[in-house]
């Protein structure tokens, strides 16, 4: 038999919850907007586009550097042990958190022909353990292409992504999870699948678009999606664009000013991308500064504030922007200083063999998920959404100690459209502590690892 609470403990109870909620998720709300749509008012679907920057990186000597790693080089790159010795990932590996038990989901689009292949020549030549990967496709996937330039882009960003992932938590369970395109509504699709299975315990998202590019009924249907996998505590990365301040129009022909989503979902922690000085073969960091390379066509880290959502209550210290400001946090994303991988297809690479060395965030997303995956492992749960303990921690004494604070550079666009006209977009400024150009910077992982845990409530 069914008993009605009383009025004040269902308005006690009802109270309990929204604070619960407030404090789990943040306080923030929609800005109202505008939006793609066609003379009758409706959506005009849009995909997202990732095009990956990367060149050839040649073969490696008899003692296992590449000749971007050599002094003489003048384009720079890293191998996973300097990566992981620049970040202080590395004593966390030698203690034995290398990921065991905890699971990384990267969302992707399409297909990689050789990621198995591939994964196996990058963790042998690095030394890595095998990798245990798993490789699902909820609503299929078509045959591979190789001669649609659109799949075989996404096909390099999936083996981007599943290798530095590996190259962070080596231990690490990874589930690829493959949309049938690279259409809002079929990414949405699999990233429901994975956070209505309860797929893994951080979900990486290397993609994104300007906001007014995405339907706003999926927005809308996304942002549910995000506060059920908040609900179930799996923490949800998204890379927050390789054009600076600026996003490509929703036609792809030109650029405009905006933030990127999903990125700037207040749900989701947005990441950066810098440029990494580091000693090339033992990876000792030297310096950092906001990736910027659009002088050379290479790209920027993006970086703004959403007209979609209000700035949630855990940047109200950092910024007097009425937008949700990103990125969050960021890493190494340069070209010039960029990562190794393997992708055997690519056409740059048969002389060379499958190596290139690849920029932008599409690499510190999957990264940081490495990150999150032996955050996890240390503190024995899951972490779940993180901004609410990153800010705390930017916003304290220990900031210096957690983040390489980057202080130079900006993220302003120039960059040509497809007229070949002069494009020219004012960006964010780094400064001390949080900004829109950086976040809070890159991570020292052996200091920030325990006080994500310190801060998780």
């Amino acid at each position: 038999m069914n008993k009605r609470l009383p009025a004040r403990r269902l308005t006690l109870l009802l109270f309990a919850l929204a604070i619960i909620l407030l404090v789990s998720f943040g306080s923030y709300s929609f800005i109202t907007t505008t939006h793609k749509a066609d003379a009758a008012g409706a959506f005009i679907p849009h995909p997202v586009v990732v095009s990956p920057n990367y060149f050839d990186a040649g073969q490696a000597d008899t003692s296992g550097f590449f000749p971007c790693q050599s002094a003489a080089s003048t384009v720079r790159c890293y191998a996973p042990e300097q990566f992981q010795t620049a970040y202080a990932i590395k004593p966390l590996l030698a203690r034995g958190l290398q990921g065991q038990g905890r699971t990384i989901v990267i969302i992707d689009a399409y297909q990689s022909k050789t990621i198995r292949e591939d994964l196996a020549t990058f963790s042998h030549t690095f030394q890595l353990p095998d990798a245990n990967l798993s490789v699902i496709a909820p609503d299929g996937v078509p045959a591979w292409n190789p001669k649609d330039t659109n799949m075989v882009a996404w096909g390099t960003e999936i083996s981007l992504d599943v290798q530095w992932a590996h190259a962070v938590a080596p231990l690490a369970k990874i589930v690829l999870v493959e949309a049938k395109s690279n259409q809002d509504a079929d990414l949405l699709s699999v990233t429901k699948y994975a956070v209505t299975h309860n797929l893994g315990d951080v979900i990486s998202q290397s993609f994104g678009e300007a906001e007014r590019c995405a339907d706003p009924a999926i927005m809308r249907a996304e942002h549910e999606v995000f506060k059920e996998a908040a609900r179930k505590q799996i923490t949800l990365l998204a890379s927050s664009g390789d054009d600076g301040s600026a996003q490509q129009t929703c036609d792809g022909n030109n650029y405009i000013f905006s933030a990127s989503t999903p990125a700037s979902d207040p749900l989701v922690t947005a990441v950066g991308g810098t440029q990494l000085i580091a000693n090339l073969q033992t990876g000792a960091y030297m310096s950092e500064s906001v990736w910027n390379e659009t002088a050379s066509g290479y790209g920027a880290g993006g970086g703004g504030f959403s007209t979609i959502y209000s700035r949630p209550d855990y940047q109200n210290k950092v910024s007097h922007m009425k937008g949700r400001g990103v990125p969050d946090i960021s890493a190494n994303a340069a070209l010039n200083g960029g990562v190794l991988a393997a992708v055997s297809y690519l056409p740059e690479g048969k002389q060379g063999g499958p190596w290139h060395v690849f920029g932008g965030t599409s690499a510190s997303s999957p990264e940081w998920a490495g990150l999150i995956a032996l955050a996890d492992q240390m503190a024995g749960h899951r972490l779940g959404q993180l901004n609410q303990a990153l800010y705390k921690i930017g916003n304290s004494n220990t900031r210096n100690k957690a983040f390489h604070d980057i202080i130079t550079g900006n993220n302003g666009f120039t960059g040509k459209n497809t007229n070949g006209q002069t494009i020219t977009i004012d960006g964010y400024r780094a400064k001390t502590g949080w900004d829109a150009a950086s976040g809070w910077g890159s991570p020292i992982a052996a200091n920030l690892l325990p006080l994500l845990d310190d801060n998780d409530h």
